[in-house]
């Protein structure tokens, strides 16, 4: 009477058994993926905070420059826009520096370089006169979000840069 339970053992063994060790390694490699994925987010993270640690420096060196009148307002405003704006772990800055990223709006369409050097001379003196009237008009303004770009800098850099 037992012998037939026996067989039906021996068959279940030979069933489960190898369904058992399947399971265990599929459950070894999800583990090892799920290390793997978290590894990979940690490298991944610390690859941004060294990007913005290196923007941040940046922002900070204009920022002193535009304090102590070494680099035009318009040329600041509008390296700081370009820089802030390649940050990876923030975002939204031109809501929180509005007068340095509406400087930078204003005057982004304006020629640069050699191509500023193809204008006639009445197109760049209007140029000019466009720019130093948006920098007259927000230059307070400016001065108060450089100093506020300085304070978020430094903070930001002393917890992602300690």
């Amino acid at each position: 009477m037992f012998e037939g339970y026996g067989l039906y053992a021996v068959i279940a063994l030979f069933i489960i058994v190898p369904l058992a060790i399947y399971a265990g390694m599929l459950l070894s490699q999800l583990k090892k993926q799920t290390a793997d994925q978290i590894i990979a987010e940690q490298e991944k993270q610390a690859a941004l905070k060294r990007h913005d640690t290196k923007i941040l420096n940046s922002v900070v060196i204009i920022v002193r420059a535009m304090k102590e009148e070494q680099c035009d307002i318009s040329e600041g405003c509008w390296r700081l826009s370009v820089l802030l704006d390649s940050l990876k772990l923030s975002s939204e800055l031109n809501t929180l520096f509005p007068s340095v990223y509406g400087l930078y709006e204003g005057i982004k369409h304006m020629p640069i370089l050699e191509e500023r050097k193809k204008l006639t001379k009445p197109e760049r003196m209007r140029l000019d006169f466009e720019r130093m009237k948006l920098e007259a008009d927000l230059k307070s303004k400016i001065q108060q979000d450089v100093h506020e770009i300085h304070q978020y800098a430094s903070e930001i850099l002393s917890v992602i840069a300690p």
